[in-house]
């Protein structure tokens, strides 16, 4: 139990200096904060396995919230620095849990021996506490790109300035806005989204704004829109980049202005709503080329940050990999495990689709696959070809149907006897319903009125589903 991760947290910039490199040169990883907010965000995030922490904190008393921590890993060694040597900071420190206390200054060596007896202690009253994940904030990940991101919400929670979040679609751009948002002084109020890239053109003030009845063919009531309904919150536009330019211009003048009007509306509304914004294309090369206002980028990005594809964020994805399997399990579908060959067989792949890519394939493997154990060779059979092949396989050679009919008992053989949980419907239509749609949309180069046409559903409706399957919008080849 010589290595373990550990969480220093003093405001002095020389205290956390020195104890990190103690404690690494003792075989440990280090991480650091200087504040309460930074701390309870890398309690998250770095998944420590013993804490050191200062009383007198920028932010507060270091023992605030030390019990909530020791609720959630009851195990957890917390050891408590003072420069305030009085007794009742002891007897406080104690009162609140605190594995052990050191007044300042205090001896490196000493520091170092109460981190290994802790760690003992820890490991002797549960053989596994590094397993559990927090996810009360749905932010999952320890590697190096990823504490930057969790660095940037802590810097950026407690105000309301304009975030851009850049990144691959898939690699959780809304998360780390309901994150932003969760964590920050809006938490109270609304959380509320729009993706640009699923709503009609002629449709986007409307859905912004809101409309007044009358205000168009079809409008037979007032109905208010997303930044009324955000009001006091958060606001997230995602897809920001697929903002038509006359929407983008009305934008511009709300956050100059601070109010708005209905469309078909005459009466000022006060816009009072943090902005989030966020797309995965480049923003820059489309204001160089005149497809997005150079004005209005500059209100959005006051606070730019960019998120990691997959591919780049090594260990995590075993560590998420995981969480998607713990997460179906805890829906109802069968636990399954990933063996040393299967996880090294997901940290070769690239992960076009991101995180995305990932929870739908440990979705799909739990749902799908027989064994408990999930091996290489069963990574590579779903992994790949992927959700098309998949779906061409159901339908090949002889009939559809009982092909259909042949993967249907597969799943329900995946229970040995029992039954599935309730649910089958939605499980089994989504396993279909995005292969349906990737390959109607690829013969029809990617135009969604046609699509919707052959689909047999209107535009509306597809484009939600493909925003909610996590389906991008592709360009149509010029004819």
């Amino acid at each position: 139990m010589s290595v373990a991760r550990v969480l220093v947290v003093d405001d002095d910039a020389a205290i956390r200096l020195v104890v990190s490199e103690a404690l690494r040169r003792d075989g440990h990883k280090v991480q650091t904060a200087s504040t309460i907010a930074e701390r309870d965000l890398q309690m998250r995030a770095f998944l420590p396995d013993a804490l050191i922490t200062d009383v007198m904190l920028p932010d507060g008393n270091g023992l605030d919230g030390v019990p909530q921590i020791l609720e959630a890993r009851p195990h957890l060694p917390v050891i408590v620095l003072s420069a305030q040597n009085t007794l009742s900071t002891a007897v406080r420190a104690t009162e609140q849990g605190a594995f052990e206390y050191l007044p300042k200054p205090f001896d490196l060596d000493e520091l170092c021996r109460v981190v290994r007896d802790g760690l003992a202690r820890q490991h002797r009253e549960s053989e596994d506490t590094t397993q559990d994940i927090d996810t009360t904030l749905p932010l999952i990940g320890r590697s190096k790109v990823m504490q930057d991101v969790y660095r940037l919400i802590a810097r950026v929670m407690s105000n309301d300035l304009s975030v851009l979040i850049l990144g691959e679609s898939g690699t959780g751009k809304e998360l780390v806005a309901r994150a932003i948002h969760d964590l920050g002084l809006r938490k109270a109020a609304p959380f509320v989204a729009i993706n640009m890239a699923a709503i009609p053109r002629e449709l986007i003030e409307a859905e912004l704004f809101g409309h007044e009845k009358g205000a168009f063919t079809g409008a037979t009531q007032r109905n208010a829109g997303k930044f009324e309904l955000a009001a006091g919150g958060t606001l997230f536009l995602d897809e920001i980049g697929d903002m038509p330019m006359e929407a983008q211009t009305r934008l511009l003048r709300v956050l100059q202005s601070g109010e708005f009007t209905t469309v078909g509306g005459n009466q000022p509304i006060r816009a009072d709503v943090r902005i989030i914004s966020a797309t995965h294309k480049d923003p820059g090369a489309m204001v160089a080329e005149g497809s997005f206002r150079e004005d209005l980028f500059y209100r959005l990005n006051v606070v730019p940050t960019s998120l990691p594809p997959l591919r780049a964020r090594g260990d995590d994805v075993a560590l998420l990999a995981r969480h998607f399997l713990d997460l179906a399990a805890s829906e109802g579908l069968p636990r399954k495990r990933l063996n040393a060959a299967a996880t090294a067989r997901l940290n070769q792949h690239s992960w076009p689709g991101n995180v995305r890519e990932l929870e739908n394939l440990m979705r799909r493997l739990a749902a799908l696959v027989r064994e408990e154990v999930i091996t290489a060779a069963i990574i590579d059979q779903y992994l790949g070809r992927g959700d098309a092949v998949q779906s061409v396989d159901l339908l090949a050679g002889g009939s559809g149907s009982v092909a259909l009919v042949h993967y249907i008992q597969s799943y329900f053989e995946c229970f040995d006897g029992a039954l599935p949980p309730d649910g089958v419907y939605d499980r089994l239509l989504a396993a279909f319903e995005k292969p349906l749609l990737e390959t109607t949309l690829a013969a029809v180069n990617h135009n969604q009125l046609r699509a919707a046409k052959l689909l047999g559903i209107n535009r509306n409706t597809l484009r939600k589903k493909m925003t909610d399957l996590g389906i991008e919008v592709g360009r149509r080849d010029p004819a």
